[in-house]
C-alpha cells in the first residue's frame, strides 16, 4: 500500500487559478471584468494616508473625486493582450472603484495625490473637529 500525501487546499487553490484564468481571458474578449485594487488606510496625529495598488494604471486614466464626506478612486485598467498565446493571464483588466466614507475633520482644500511607482498615494490633513454643541445654562 502506498501513502499519498494529502493537502485539502490543493483542489481549491486550483479552482481558484482556473476561476482567476477565466476572468482574465474574459477580459481578453473584451468583456470588462470589475476589479478593486487593493488599498492600504492608516493614520497618524495629523493626517489620513490612502494607498492603492494600481500597477500598470497611468494617472490619465485614474480620477479620485470627493462628494458629500466621501472619497472614490476610479479608472480604467486597459488590457495590453495582443494575438498571442498566453500560458497564464492572472492581472484583471476593465474599470474599477473604491468608495470610501470620510471623518468629518479632514480638510478637503488640502487633500494630495502622488501615483508613483504604481502605487497611488492620498494624503487627506486633519483639521480641528467643529465645535461641540455647547451647553447654556440657565438661570
Amino acid at each position: 500500500m502506498n501513502l499519498v500525501n494529502f493537502n485539502p487546499f490543493k483542489e481549491l487553490d486550483s479552482w481558484l487559478n482556473s476561476y482567476n484564468q477565466s476572468l482574465a481571458t474574459e477580459g481578453q474578449k473584451g468583456v470588462l471584468v470589475d476589479w478593486k485594487p487593493r488599498v492600504d488606510i492608516s493614520e497618524n496625529d495629523a493626517q489620513f494616508i490612502i494607498k492603492a495598488e494600481l500597477a500598470g494604471v497611468p494617472k490619465e486614466d485614474i480620477k479620485v473625486s470627493l462628494d458629500n464626506n466621501v472619497l472614490t478612486i476610479s479608472g480604467e485598467r486597459k488590457s495590453e493582450v495582443e494575438d498571442k498565446k498566453h500560458h497564464r493571464i492572472e492581472r484583471f483588466y476593465g474599470s474599477f472603484s473604491r468608495s470610501f466614507s470620510l471623518p468629518e475633520n479632514i480638510d478637503e482644500s488640502s487633500i494630495q495625490a502622488e501615483n508613483k511607482d504604481g502605487i497611488l498615494t492620498l494624503t487627506l490633513p486633519k483639521i480641528e473637529p467643529k465645535q461641540k454643541l455647547k451647553q447654556i445654562e440657565i438661570h
